[in-house]
């Protein structure tokens, strides 16, 4: 399953390049410090331009489990949001990945926004198991679309047949779950 409509929202599960993701913000699974060196956050700063590093640089960090908003330079996203999720063995990373997700959302509802793209946050060098962050933010999403926002799509993005496939496949149950 690819797309979970949840009143006046939908969920949506793609696979390709988040930096080409045409919604008014795209997630940057961050480090607290907010350095965009490698993965997504390097694909975030070589095409949306230095000017995103210089704003995460005055803004000088946020901690685990927390978002901050900055431009989205060149980016076809006019915002990026960067996301700092847990690295594995730091402890209590499930509820730090909620609540980065949910920080997320509500900055999103906070600056007007009516799409947004997640990445698969902390699944790169953060070391987060795929299908538990999946069913984290999955379900917190479809939990937050539920209550009263502004956002119309949420879109998770994946790199990869493997990642894309456990997301889709997590929506199906999740889209089970609710008509339960």
């Amino acid at each position: 399953m690819d797309r979970l409509p949840i009143k006046d929202s939908v969920i949506r599960v793609v696979e390709g390049d988040i930096t080409e993701q045409e919604t008014d913000a795209i997630v940057n699974p961050a480090s607290s410090q907010l350095i965009l060196g490698g993965g997504v956050a390097g694909a975030i700063r070589r095409k949306g331009g230095r000017r995103i590093q210089e704003e995460c640089n005055r803004i000088g960090g946020t901690p685990v489990g927390t978002a901050v908003l900055t431009t989205g330079g060149k980016l076809k996203a006019r915002w990026v949001i960067h996301a700092v999720g847990p690295r594995m063995g730091e402890g209590d990373e499930d509820a730090k990945l909620r609540s980065a997700t949910v920080s997320s959302l509500k900055l999103a509802d906070d600056h007007g926004m009516r799409s947004l793209t997640f990445p698969a946050i902390s699944t790169g060098i953060f070391g987060y198991p795929m299908d538990r962050c999946a069913d984290i933010m999955l379900h917190t999403v479809a939990e937050y679309l539920q209550g009263k926002t502004g956002l119309k799509e949420v879109r998770f993005c994946l790199w990869g047949r493997e990642a894309y496939a456990i997301f889709a496949n997590t929506l199906q149950r999740v889209a089970d779950e609710l008509k339960a």
